[in-house]
C-alpha cells in the first residue's frame, strides 16, 4: 500500500510539474519577444511565498493544481498601464503571439519526448502498436498432443521449423501473409492460425520488402473453452515458430530516432482517441451506474494517478512513465483545439484578426479593431460548462468504478 500511495503521489507530482512547465513555456516565449510578464505562479489559492525579480513576480500557491502566467495585454480588453501598453501582447505581430500561445503545448510535447527517450535508454519502449517485428525465430514448432511441454526449447527429432526454414530472420517485420496486409502481430496470428502448407509471406528487412514462402505447420494447442472458461480444450491452429518483440531497447544515440518515430505514432494515436471521446461518454455514464468499465473509456487525472500508483505497486515503472508521457501529449493536443478559453482558441482569434484585416486591405479598407471577446463569452461559457461536466463525469467514474491494471 505504501508503494501504491508513493506511486499516486509521484504521478500527481509529475502532472503538477508538467502544468508548471506549460506556463513556463508561455513565460519564456513572451519574455524572449519583449512582452511584459507580470506574474508567474505555480498552483492556485492563497500564496505560500513570492519574490520579485526584475519586473516579474514569481511564487508558489497552496493548491498545486496548475499555475498561471500573467502576460500584460493578452487581449485588447485587458487593462494595462501606460508603461505596459507598448509591450502589451495584443500589439505584437500575429506570429509572435501564436508562438507564445503555442509554447505551452510545445512544452508538453518536449516533456513527453524526454520521458520517452529516458524510457528508451533504460527500460525500452513498449511495442504499443503491435508492430510484427520478429524478436526470435524458434528452432522448431511442437505439437501439444505429442509433447505436453511444447514450449520447451528442446526440439523433438524431426520437428518442423517453418519460419527458420522459410528464411524469416530476427528483426524482420512481417508486412503481409497470404496477400493480406498485417500491420500488427495480432493480424499475423489471425491469418496464420487458419492456414497450413506453403504460404506467401512478405517481410521488411533493412528497408526492403522481401517475398518468402513459409510452410505453415498445423499444430495442436490448448485454449480456453468458451463454453467452460475454467476448462481447456485442444484445437488445431497454424504456426510458424516466431516470437514478436515486446519492447525496443536502444543506445543513447539511436534512441533519439527511435523515440522520435515512436512519438509520432503516439501523437497520431492520441489524436484518434481525442476524436473518439464523444462516442465513449455513454460508456463512462454506464460505468458509474455499475456496468463493467471499458478500459478504453477516458479517464481523469484522478484515474491516471490511480493507474500510476498501481503500476508502481506492481513494479511496472515502464507503464508509469509511458502513461505520464501519453498524458502530456494528450494535454498538448487538447490545448491546441480552436476553442476558448484554450490556448488554441486564442490562436484562432489571433489568426481570424489577421485574415480579416488582410481581406479588408484587399478591398481598400482600414484594419478593423481587435476582436471583442465579450461577444464570445456565451460560447466560452458553454465550452467551460461542457468541459467541467466531462471532467466531473470522468472523476466520478474513476472513483466509483476505476480502471485497474491488476485484479
Amino acid at each position: 500500500m505504501l508503494v501504491y500511495i508513493l506511486g499516486v503521489v509521484l504521478f500527481a507530482l509529475g502532472i503538477c510539474i508538467s502544468v508548471a512547465l506549460h506556463e513556463a513555456g508561455h513565460m519564456i516565449a513572451a519574455k524572449s519577444f519583449g512582452m511584459k510578464v507580470r506574474r508567474y505562479f505555480v498552483g492556485f489559492g492563497p500564496t505560500v511565498f513570492s519574490f520579485r525579480r526584475g519586473e516579474t513576480e514569481y511564487g508558489l500557491k497552496w493548491l498545486p493544481f496548475g499555475g498561471f502566467c500573467d502576460i500584460a495585454g493578452m487581449t485588447a480588453l485587458d487593462e494595462v498601464t501606460d508603461d505596459e501598453r507598448p509591450r502589451a501582447m495584443y500589439r505584437f505581430k500575429t506570429w509572435k503571439r501564436t508562438v507564445v500561445m503555442a509554447a505551452g503545448s510545445f512544452t508538453h510535447f518536449v516533456l513527453g519526448f524526454v520521458v520517452l527517450y529516458l524510457l528508451a535508454v533504460t527500460m525500452g519502449l513498449p511495442n504499443l502498436f503491435g508492430t510484427p517485428e520478429i524478436s526470435q525465430v524458434s528452432p522448431c514448432v511442437q505439437d501439444a498432443r505429442t509433447n505436453q511441454q511444447y514450449t520447451n526449447p528442446t526440439c523433438d527429432p524431426g520437428a518442423p521449423a517453418p519460419a527458420r526454414d522459410g528464411g524469416i530472420r530476427q528483426g524482420d517485420v512481417i508486412v503481409a501473409v497470404n496477400g493480406q496486409e498485417t500491420p500488427t502481430y495480432n493480424d499475423v496470428v489471425a491469418e496464420v492460425q487458419n492456414l497450413s502448407g506453403p504460404t506467401d509471406f512478405r517481410v521488411e528487412r533493412g528497408g526492403e520488402v522481401i517475398p518468402l514462402t513459409v510452410d505453415v505447420e498445423k499444430v495442436t494447442r490448448p485454449v480456453t473453452d468458451p463454453e467452460n472458461p475454467e476448462a481447456r480444450k485442444l484445437v488445431d491452429i497454424g504456426s510458424i515458430g516466431v516470437t514478436f518483440t515486446n519492447r525496443w531497447e536502444y543506445g543513447a544515440a539511436e534512441a533519439i530516432g527511435g523515440t522520435a518515430a515512436f512519438t509520432g505514432d503516439l501523437v497520431a494515436e492520441t489524436w484518434n482517441r481525442l476524436l473518439e471521446l464523444p462516442e465513449r461518454v455513454p460508456a463512462v455514464v454506464e460505468a458509474i451506474f455499475g456496468a463493467e468499465r471499458d478500459p478504453n473509456t477516458p479517464i481523469s487525472v484522478v484515474g491516471a494517478s490511480r493507474i500510476g500508483g498501481e503500476a508502481a505497486q506492481e513494479g511496472l515503472w515502464e507503464l508509469f512513465f509511458f502513461l505520464l508521457a501519453s498524458l502530456n501529449f494528450f494535454v498538448g493536443i487538447f490545448n491546441l483545439l480552436p476553442l476558448l478559453p484554450l490556448d488554441g482558441g486564442h490562436i484562432a482569434v489571433t489568426w481570424y484578426e489577421r485574415v480579416r484585416d488582410w481581406l479588408r486591405k484587399l478591398r481598400g479598407k482600414a484594419a478593423a479593431g481587435p476582436v471583442d471577446y465579450t461577444k464570445l463569452n456565451a460560447v466560452t461559457m458553454v465550452i467551460i460548462v461542457v468541459g467541467g461536466a466531462f471532467v466531473l463525469l470522468t472523476i466520478t467514474a474513476d472513483v466509483v468504478n476505476p480502471i485497474r491494471i491488476t485484479e
